[in-house]
């Protein structure tokens, strides 16, 4: 079990750097946070392929590099149902037509989300 150490009364008001490092702590474990929500529910990496600090830093950018191509490729973020069927499509167990297809229904849906946007 775990002994964690209370700072004493009043060590905030001698040490304004610690609530700035407390807060940017939190601010940024947030963003930790997110990253491996997206390395891992949209890029589909739940695991890790090496165990060294490379093998995990290689994976990382490999996957930030194939989430890039995918954004200049489609033109916007890529989402869990586009990478299946880029994986799919990779596999030869669908079509370039079928990829297309989504790729024109996920564009009719962002014109008609832009046109509702814009009536508003």
């Amino acid at each position: 079990m775990a002994v964690f150490q209370q700072a004493p009364v009043g060590a905030t008001e001698r040490q304004p750097g610690l609530v700035i490092g407390f807060s940017l702590r939190r601010y940024y474990g947030w963003q930790i946070e997110l990253f491996f929500r997206w390395f891992k529910c949209i890029l589909d990496c739940r695991h890790l392929l090496a165990l060294s600090a490379n093998g995990v830093a290689i994976q990382c950018y490999v996957a930030l590099i194939a989430s890039l191509l995918v954004t200049l490729w489609t033109g916007r973020k890529p989402t869990k149902r586009t990478w299946e069927l880029i994986q799919f499509y990779l596999m030869g167990w669908a079509s370039l037509t079928d990829l297309e297809a989504h790729l024109e229904r996920l564009r009719a849906q962002d014109e008609a989300k832009a046109k509702k946007k814009a009536a508003v």
